[in-house]
């Protein structure tokens, strides 16, 4: 049986909550706290139109509002020159190896045409996964497009928003194995939680995958 394994990137391999964390960090300090709160107002507005955090549509967007800002270049730079291998979770590398040895893994992202592979590179991900990275608006909406690409008997998706598991469940059923992750704010906030089904496998980090194996993840998967 083919295999096909698919990891999300933010808040699944990437502590992308302390990405952010360090960014408010820094705005602050170097371009004030009124500045900072600003530039969050618009990337929340903003990823709540495209469905996916965008930070350098934000700086522009920023900038727009506020064209005499010369430090908010600084933060542009600031963006591009962090250190994303850092921020990974403990073990994230390691389960992703692990999962080799049972089939194709690959990411399955959402994000921009630029920031996001950007990030992936820079995290080391782009040489983990052997390039096999998927980027769109909206994945969940383009499994046909997946499936082309890495063609499976069986698929085991693994990410930290119930929202994408039970949106792919219901398309692929028991042909996906979904697994949630238990990690930044997205799977904790009821909001993000309530009105979706249980995922087939729930962990608390992305460690706990070591602990499966490909049959395992078979026989987690439910029919609907």
């Amino acid at each position: 049986m083919r295999f096909v394994f698919l990891f999300d990137v933010d808040n699944t391999l990437l502590d992308t909550d302390r990405v952010t964390a360090d960014l408010r960090e820094f705005m602050t300090e170097r371009i004030g706290a009124d500045a900072q709160q600003d530039y969050f107002a618009l990337f929340e507005k903003l990823r709540a139109e495209l469905g996916y955090a965008d930070y350098l549509g934000t700086l522009q967007q920023y900038r727009n509002a506020h064209p005499h800002d010369a430090e908010i270049i600084q933060v542009s730079l600031y963006l591009l020159n962090y250190h994303f291998a850092n921020r990974l979770f403990p073990n994230s590398l390691d389960a992703v190896e692990h999962l080799k040895q049972f089939g194709i893994v690959a990411v399955l992202s959402d994000g921009d045409v630029v920031f996001q592979p950007h990030k992936i590179e820079n995290a080391g991900l782009w040489e983990t996964f052997g390039g096999n990275i998927l980027i769109y608006i909206h994945k969940e909406q383009e499994l046909d497009a997946v499936a082309e690409q890495f063609p499976a008997d069986h698929y085991v998706m693994i990410d930290d928003k119930l929202r994408i598991l039970d949106a792919m469940k219901k398309n692929w059923g028991a042909r996906l194995t979904t697994v949630f992750v238990r990690q930044g704010h997205y799977a904790h906030e009821a909001k993000h939680l309530d009105g979706y089904m249980p995922a087939d496998v729930t962990l608390e980090q992305i460690g706990d995958l070591l602990e499966y194996d490909a049959e395992k993840l078979l026989a987690a998967a439910r029919k609907i």
